[in-house]
């Protein structure tokens, strides 16, 4: 359905001249928050589906008849749903306007999560969680575009960081929500629960998001064009390496809380909700600084994520050191909203696919921090190892930062 606010309106609401009266600029406010509003609830479905799982492992892995590991390869089906699906779905839908785009992305994802609680059978199931993760990556990077675009030029990262913020707000509303549907009626009615925002996000973009068209000149292969760009793949790899300390600590987060911390199992949820408060902390605080300084945010993001990750060990030895450590790493998700306008801002033509690709990049710091961490408790280091091993992988970001930095720098005394 066409929305009345076309873009070069939008362009024109965001204009501030003496002549007019301020009435267009809060129209186009308005049409603002409603599509941010709109977007994140599509974020926020996302988020539930993507990590509702993880707390339903023990009743999905009996009712499909494998072990509690097994069940957790379903996990990673959806990662490596993600990390296929960004690339290919921006490089495709390259023509799509981006309002029919996010639609269509989230119909898919309303049904493959509706298909998981239908589905008997281990291999089925594990074959729709990989279907759920296709539309992830290319949903949160149409999403930033449009956002962004939406936004005055100066709050570019905070708008990014408002759409983000409904994974964050799953994380601490949704996904528990969740959990506790799957315990109560199955852990089938989760992914219907799910599937259902799903659909009401559809409608939210289907009426709430201006009908932005695409560039005229946008095609398959512009949008390749990203991946002959340096500055792409260095910023890709900040996020996929320095990224992966968080996931490193988080993806044994439970064992360490309990054997190092000295927390019950009941106690669990409680601390754990800290750190989707953190992560709706980090997300407004990195978005609003990366609007005013973008490098120097990235740069003090991955040293304040170095220093914490390096401390955590310590942290845990205390119950209300070991909360506030929970609080702390969920902040470290501020890297999130500047990365994304880093890679806008490198990817010159072929804004999708870079867009996209930032969430390949964030399951591959996930499933890298996990690997690794994983190697460190096999090796006998103790769960307070993970902190250390989580603060060389931010070290290696900023290697990775500074490495952009100076070929920044060299191009421009060129």
């Amino acid at each position: 359905m066409s929305d009345p606010l076309q873009a070069g309106q939008i362009e024109a609401a965001r204009s501030d001249t003496s002549s007019r009266s301020d009435s267009p600029t809060r129209a186009h406010s308005a049409h603002y928050l409603r599509a941010v509003l709109a977007l994140g609830v599509g974020g926020f479905s996302i988020g539930t589906g993507e990590f509702v799982i993880m707390g339903l492992l023990p009743e999905v892995a009996r009712d499909v008849g494998v072990t509690i590991p097994e069940a957790g390869h379903l996990i990673s089906a959806y990662a490596l749903g993600v990390v296929i699906g960004a690339p290919v779905l921006a490089v495709l839908a390259a023509r799509w306007p981006r309002r029919a785009l996010l639609i269509a992305l989230m119909g898919f994802y309303a049904l493959a999560n509706f298909a998981t609680a239908l589905v008997p059978g281990y291999f089925v199931v594990g074959m729709m969680r990989f279907a759920s993760g296709l539309p992830h990556g290319t949903y949160f990077g149409v999403a930033a575009l449009v956002a962004a675009a939406l936004a005055p030029p100066n709050q570019r990262a905070r708008a990014v960081g408002f759409v983000m913020l409904g994974l964050t707000t799953a994380m601490l509303l949704g996904v528990p929500l969740a959990a506790w549907l799957g315990q109560q009626f199955g852990w089938r009615a989760a992914f219907v629960l799910v599937g259902s925002i799903a659909l009401l996000a559809s409608l939210l973009i289907c009426y709430g998001v201006p009908d932005l068209p695409v560039h005229a000149d946008a095609s398959p292969m512009r949008e390749l064009g990203a991946l002959a760009r340096p500055q792409v793949w260095l910023t890709l790899a900040i996020a996929g390496i320095g990224f992966g300390g968080m996931f490193c600590v988080y993806s044994y987060i439970k064992p360490t809380l309990i054997e190092v911390s000295g927390l019950t199992i009941a106690e669990l949820p409680l601390v754990l909700a800290l750190f989707g408060c953190g992560g709706v902390v980090g997300n407004l605080i990195g978005a609003r600084l990366a609007d005013r300084a973008l490098m120097p945010t990235i740069g003090g993001a991955l040293v304040y994520s170095a220093v914490l990750l390096a401390s955590f060990g310590t942290l845990a030895q205390f119950v209300p050191t070991a909360m506030l450590g929970v609080f702390l790493l969920g902040t470290l998700v501020s890297l999130g909203p500047a990365l994304q306008i880093r890679l806008m801002d490198v990817a010159g033509d072929a804004q999708t696919l870079a867009a996209a690709l930032n969430h390949s990049a964030f399951n591959f710091a996930n499933a890298l921090g996990a690997w690794l961490g994983g190697l460190a408790i096999i090796a006998g280091w103790g769960w307070t190892s993970l902190g250390w091993v989580g603060a060389l992988l931010s070290i290696g970001g900023l290697v990775v930062f500074a490495a952009s930095l100076a070929l920044q720098r060299s191009n421009r005394a060129v």
